[in-house]
């Protein structure tokens, strides 16, 4: 069965059950339902008992998935309906939990879901970012638990990652988790379920990162691009609130746009007058809707219900959100320009500093291969807490630039970067060994006896040399194993960029500072990359919401 946007949503709003919904897929730079209307977001987040710093960051790594919750789940869809919504935006999934039940409701009342992939103690650091084996475990297996079910609209691979211009590198490692969950899903022969990113709305970065997400091969580009707009605050314009000028900032994107999160508070209620904005004839041509923010109150009052002995109580917000959101129905301007631009991946300005080399595709076999070819290793009695103290003293010694990595421009990675610490402690402690016939540290390591290595683990080895900065190239099969060699490539051109990375001393600039585009960056050896192992192994968790 086909449906246009106004009789899905009448449907849906009137309570009539389907079968399934139909998938939406990304051509160019809209959304479409199969018979070739467009569709537009018209959703809330959420996700409760999600507590917040000042800066909208997770200050604990419990969450509530709130698509494994049947009864709360069923009980809210009777809310999501009177909200006159399409789409829901739940930023933590937990991917062993049955999702079923909350998952046929929203089909049944014509809901879509997107998913973050992330959650609050396994998420992309800004602070300092990384792309290994443990995040993509943890990414594919929301794909996995969630990838069979049509109305998932999409997934986020960040949010608010990149925050300002002193953590634009970071950006790197969060569209390299891009291109490895379009490939996982590509390879696990799911359906094409697009894979995006939500930021912030800083005007320092907003133009370079819109850019940089939307810039290279279709391989690695992001399929769609939410902003997180806070501009609109209480009574205002079109002109006056800013979205005249955001949406000509974006008036020739070529992947869909969409507010990922709306809803600015000054006082209560919020009457969401930006809505007939958006979905009316300046903005439809360019954006394609957007995400209020959000339905459940939590320690930041945004909330437009509230919890009360596992009763919803709608709350002042509510009335206005769903009265705007039943009051529109999207209209498509006809002089919207229709001109392709290829945005440029190289650094345009000193605010923007991420590589276009991006880093490489994590794969547990090699690490497991490197590790366990390793003749010194770090007892498994030692606790990881007291591995800060062996990579400061080992990497004092001898090179780490085998299991660093950077994403300032133009990206230097180890090649052994990826894999989890334990791994990457005892291939520096092997190195130690080597070069000082030593592999005590105070009883935290010992020899072992290595078997010789065969097969694709020896070619990797091999090809990656003994400190582990060959650059070497390979590609995922489809157990999400890298198994294809290749020698080290070109570093990448203008708008394109390749899967191999750059060799030579690794490169991390301090906070504020850029790299070879207007300022110094630093080579790092003794206390600095001390520091920089101390903040790998504490990994800590942040741009969750």
């Amino acid at each position: 069965m086909k449906f246009s946007f106004v009789a899905l949503a009448a449907a849906a709003f009137a309570g009539i059950a389907k079968a399934s919904l139909p998938t939406i897929s990304v051509d160019g730079r809209y959304f479409y339902f199969e018979n070739g209307t467009r569709f537009f977001i018209k959703g809330v987040a959420y996700q409760p008992n999600v507590d917040t710093d000042s800066n909208g960051d997770a200050v604990s790594s419990d969450f509530v998935d709130p698509l494994a919750q049947e009864d709360s789940c069923l009980r809210d869809v009777e809310y999501f309906k009177k909200l006159h919504i399409n789409t829901i935006r739940v930023y933590a999934v937990n991917a062993s939990q049955d999702h079923s039940a909350c998952m046929k409701a929203l089909d049944s009342a014509g809901i879509y879901v997107l998913a973050d992939l992330a959650q609050p103690s396994e998420s992309i650091d800004r602070t300092s970012p990384k792309w290994d084996t443990n995040l993509f475990s943890r990414y594919a297996s929301v794909v996995d638990a969630m990838a069979n079910y049509t109305n998932v609209l999409g997934f986020f691979a960040g949010n608010e990652v990149t925050n300002n211009n002193t953590n634009t590198p970071a950006s790197a490692f969060v569209k390299a988790a891009v291109r490895d969950m379009k490939s996982y899903i590509s390879m696990q022969g799911y359906r094409s379920i697009p894979v995006g990113y939500s930021t912030n709305d800083d005007s320092d970065t907003r133009v370079s990162m819109a850019d940089y997400f939307e810039c290279g091969s279709t391989d690695e580009r992001a399929d769609f691009y939410g902003v997180n707009i806070y501009e609109w605050c209480g009574s205002s314009t079109y002109q006056e609130s800013g979205y005249a000028d955001r949406t000509e900032e974006f008036a020739n994107f070529t992947i869909p746009v969409f507010f990922s999160e709306f809803g600015c508070i000054t006082k209560r209620p919020r009457t969401f007058q930006e809505v007939q904005a958006l979905f009316g004839v300046n903005m439809t041509g360019v954006w394609s809707g957007g995400i209020a923010y959000q339905y459940f109150e939590t320690n930041n009052n945004y909330g437009v219900v509230s919890i009360e002995s596992s009763s919803v109580v709608t709350l002042t917000d509510f009335p206005y959100l769903a009265s705007q959101f039943g009051a529109v129905t999207p209209t498509t301007s006809s002089d919207v320009s229709t001109t392709t631009v290829t945005a440029s991946c190289l650094p345009t300005n000193t605010n923007w500093v991420a590589a276009v080399e991006l880093p490489p595709t994590p794969s547990d076999e090699i690490c497991q291969c490197m590790s366990n070819s390793r003749s010194c290793v770090v007892l498994d009695s030692v606790s990881s807490s007291s591995y800060t103290d062996l990579f400061n003293y080992v990497c004092g010694v001898v090179s780490c630039d085998g299991i660093t990595a950077n994403g300032t421009y133009p990206g230097s990675y180890g090649d052994y970067s990826f894999c989890d610490s334990k791994q990457m402690l005892n291939f520096v402690l092997d190195l130690y060994y080597s070069a000082k016939g030593d592999c005590d540290f105070s009883g935290s390591a010992t020899t072992t006896k290595t078997s010789a290595l065969s097969g694709t683990c020896a070619s990797y080895v091999s090809a990656a040399g003994s400190v582990g900065t060959n650059s070497v190239a390979y590609s995922m099969d489809a157990n999400a194993v890298a198994t294809t060699l290749t020698t080290p490539g070109a570093s990448a051109t203008n708008g394109t960029s390749t899967s191999s990375v750059k060799s030579g001393s690794t490169t991390y600039s301090s906070s504020g500072s850029s790299g070879s585009v207007g300022s110094s960056a630093v080579t790092l050896s003794g206390n600095a990359i001390y520091a920089f192992m101390a903040t790998v192994i504490a990994g800590v968790a942040v741009a969750f919401l």
